[in-house]
C-alpha cells in the first residue's frame, strides 16, 4: 500500500468521527426547529395553544410602545427587511468570495437564503393568515399576508448559518458560544420588533424562529456532508 493511500485510509475514520458531532447537531436543530414549525401552524389553524396568546400579546405591544424603543426598534426591523437582507446577504457573499477566494460558504449561506424566501413564500400562500388591525401598524400599510414573518426569518437564518460557517472552522468552544448567543439574540430581537411594531402575531414569530432553526440545520448537514470539520 502507497503511503498516500494508507493516510487516505487511516484519514476516513477521523473524518467521520469529526462529521458525527456536527451530523448530530444537524439533526438536533432539523427536529427541534420542525417540532416548533408545526406546533405552530397546527395551533393558528385551530386556533388553540399559543394561538389563544396572540390577541392578548398585542394588545400588551401596543400598550407599552415608548418613544425610545420605537426608534431603536424601527431601525431595526428596516436593516433586516428581506430586501436589505438580500442585498447584506449578497454583498457578504461576494465579499468572502473574493477576499478568501473560496466559493463553498458563501454558497451555503446564499442556498440558505434563498431556501428562506421559498419556504416563506409557499407557507404565507398556504395558510393565508391576515395581519393584526393596521391601525396598530407604525411604519405604514403594509398588506402582505402574515404567517409566518419573513423578517424573522431571514434575519434568523442570516446571523445562524453565517456564525457557524464562520465559528466552525477555527474558533474555539467559547468563542463558538458567543457568536451563537449573538445570533440568537439578533433574531429574538427581530422577532419581537415585527409584534412591538404591529405587524405580526406571536405565533407568526415563533414559528419562524421554528423553520428558522430548521434550515439552519439543513445548512450545518450539508456543510458537514462536505468538509466534516467540527466546531
Amino acid at each position: 500500500m502507497t503511503p498516500a493511500l494508507s493516510t487516505r485510509f487511516r484519514a476516513a475514520p477521523a473524518l467521520r468521527q469529526r462529521q458525527r458531532p456536527l451530523s448530530l447537531w444537524a439533526g438536533g436543530l432539523l427536529v427541534a426547529g420542525d417540532a416548533i414549525f408545526w406546533f405552530m401552524f397546527a395551533a393558528v389553524l385551530s386556533e388553540t395553544g399559543m394561538a389563544t396568546m396572540d390577541g392578548t400579546v398585542h394588545s400588551f405591544m401596543v400598550d407599552s410602545r415608548s418613544p425610545v424603543l420605537t426608534a431603536v426598534l424601527t431601525a431595526l426591523t428596516t436593516v433586516t427587511s428581506p430586501a436589505w437582507m438580500t442585498a447584506i446577504g449578497v454583498a457578504v457573499a461576494v465579499t468572502w468570495t473574493v477576499w478568501k477566494r473560496e466559493l463553498w460558504r458563501p454558497a451555503v449561506l446564499m442556498g440558505a437564503m434563498l431556501l428562506a424566501v421559498v419556504l416563506s413564500t409557499l407557507i404565507k400562500q398556504d395558510v393565508g393568515r391576515s395581519r393584526p388591525p393596521s391601525s396598530d401598524f407604525l411604519l405604514g400599510p403594509d398588506d402582505a399576508l402574515s404567517f409566518p414573518s419573513g423578517h424573522t426569518l431571514g434575519a434568523g437564518i442570516f446571523a445562524l448559518v453565517l456564525t457557524y460557517l464562520i465559528v466552525s472552522r477555527s474558533s474555539t468552544r467559547t468563542t463558538a458560544v458567543l457568536a451563537f448567543a449573538g445570533a440568537a439574540l439578533l433574531t429574538l430581537l427581530v422577532a419581537y420588533s415585527r409584534v412591538y411594531l404591529g405587524y405580526h402575531w406571536l405565533t407568526d414569530v415563533v414559528a419562524s424562529l421554528g423553520v428558522a432553526l430548521g434550515v439552519t440545520g439543513v445548512a450545518v448537514f450539508v456543510d458537514a456532508a462536505r468538509h466534516g470539520r467540527a466546531a
